[in-house]
């Protein structure tokens, strides 16, 4: 049987996660600050995008979130294993975008994918610490992303 304390962990961890899909949508890169660790790892190299940490990759966000207009991270299947002030996870994220072509032109596809997490609890709550997306499967993507 879940403890109390555990079943409020996974609640928060996942309301973290849920936080992270909103803030990637709303391409509110910034606001990752209060999602992960100062020191995080983040490996976005799955879909070709950075490697490295938090900085780095608010920085990357920035620049490639304008070029989709619409998105959606839809996260589900969340498996969590709570150890103390430790996490570990495994959170399916089922991602339809939309992506400007030029021209008013626009091209609407699809990718599965996997996060693959640690959390740590911290002094502000539940954070990530590293974060690296795994493929699943891509659907009408555009011909140059070849991933």
């Amino acid at each position: 049987m879940l403890s109390q304390q555990e079943i409020s962990d996974r609640f928060e961890i996942q309301d973290l996660l849920y936080h992270y899909a909103d803030i990637i949508d709303r391409k509110a890169a910034d606001e990752l600050r209060d999602v992960f660790t100062a020191d995080a790892h983040i490996d976005y190299s799955a879909f070709d995008g950075s490697v490295g940490d938090l900085e780095a990759t608010i920085t990357f966000l920035k620049e490639a979130l304008p070029a989709f207009p619409n998105s959606q991270h839809l996260n589900a299947n969340m498996q969590i294993k709570v150890n103390g002030d430790t996490a570990e996870g495994r959170v399916m994220c089922f991602n339809p975008m939309e992506m400007a072509m030029g021209e008013g032109e626009s091209h609407v596809f699809m990718l599965g994918l996997w996060y693959v997490d640690k959390y740590v609890r911290t002094d502000k709550g539940w954070r990530i610490k590293e974060r690296a997306e795994v493929k699943s499967w891509k659907f009408n993507t555009p011909d140059f992303m070849t991933f």
